[in-house]
């Protein structure tokens, strides 16, 4: 795969097989099956004046429970990641990895030395004093929840600028890294509404710090940078009550349906454990590819992991999505 290159890419592989997109299973892309239910209607939405973010920002603090003036929007996460690091402007940065492609992307471009921890070997490795740690939690592509009090402390000690990314928290029931902004003020946590609320499309992305890092973070963004449809999709995705709850119960059910078909393939090595939407898959006399073509018969899509640090072409990830997609999957992994 190429360097930067992610999953979900339904255009290319729609094109490919010369079908409808809605024929497509698509396993690659770790997005909420479930979706929100929005009483709106967007054929009514006036879009002839400038968008106005107050009641956005207002809905989005109450949703994480914190201060407008502790929060700042963004179209999207990954355009958070990238201004974070322009803002910052700092020269080192450790990534523990594997983790999202655009981390080490943003790096490059912004001049970071790029420093790289082996997750799943070493997490006590040493950290240069003042630069960037980055650690997603849950992390990605294997969905783990770490309980990150004793690296924190670590992390404060060297007086490093942490940055927290969780986008798939909420797949979860765990804390929010937020409560360690009344102890640490350099600290950034990153939330992702695409993910969780099923809305790839809309792009709004949040980081949550000390008022003071926000003011800076804002004074390098532009006036209007998020649409109409944005905000709305939004402020009425976050009042559906029942939505959290019930994408909660259907994810573990159907994630635990989904890790028992899994562990009976003698060409899946291991099934890795997951907090979050998705299962990291090590494969054994079989590589990624392999499984893709054999897949791409059934109109089934699924993640190479091989461009992912620390990880090659013997891992996949599969998203966790409805009972009828999960088993179509298994009878596609039965013709192996």
């Amino acid at each position: 795969m190429k360097e930067f290159q992610h999953g979900g890419d339904i255009d290319s592989f729609v094109k490919e097989l010369k079908c409808k997109k809605e024929e497509i299973i698509d396993l690659s892309s770790n997005i909420n099956f479930l979706k929100p239910k929005l009483n709106i209607d967007f054929n009514k939405v006036d879009i002839s004046f400038y968008a106005n973010y107050e009641k956005l920002y207002k809905t989005v603090a109450k949703h994480y429970k914190v201060k407008k003036s502790n929060l700042e929007l963004f179209n999207g996460a990954s355009r958070a990641i990238f201004s974070l690091f322009d803002s910052l402007g700092l020269k080192e940065c450790f990534i523990y990895s594997p983790a999202y492609l655009e981390y080490k992307k943003a790096a490059k471009l912004f001049g970071y030395k790029i420093n790289l921890i082996n997750r799943f070997e070493n997490l006590k490795k040493e950290i240069k004093k003042g630069s960037l740690v980055i650690f997603a939690n849950p992390s990605t592509p294997e969905g783990t929840f770490y309980k990150l009090e004793e690296l924190f402390q670590v992390w404060a000690k060297n007086e490093c600028t942490i940055l927290i990314d969780e986008s798939f928290l909420e797949f979860t029931k765990e804390s929010s890294a937020i409560r360690f902004l009344k102890e640490y003020k350099k600290l950034y946590i990153l939330k992702s509404m695409t993910k969780f609320y099923s809305c790839a499309g809309v792009r709004v992305g949040t980081i949550i710090s000390d008022k003071k890092n926000i003011k800076q973070l804002k004074e390098k963004e532009p006036k209007w940078k998020l649409s109409t449809f944005d905000m709305n999709y939004i402020i009425e995705a976050l009042k559906d009550k029942t939505f959290v709850s019930n994408s909660l119960e259907q994810n573990s059910k159907n994630k635990e349906l989904l890790k028992s078909i899994l562990n009976n393939y003698s060409f899946i090595e291991k099934v890795y454990e997951s907090d979050a939407n998705f299962l990291l898959l090590k494969l054994k006399n079989i590589d990624a590819k392999t499984m893709q073509k054999h897949l791409k018969k059934y109109k089934i899509m699924i993640r190479d992991c091989s461009n992912f640090d620390f990880l090659d072409s013997t891992f996949v990830r599969v998203a966790i999505k409805d009972k009828s997609s999960i088993l179509k999957l298994k009878k596609a992994l039965d013709r192996i």
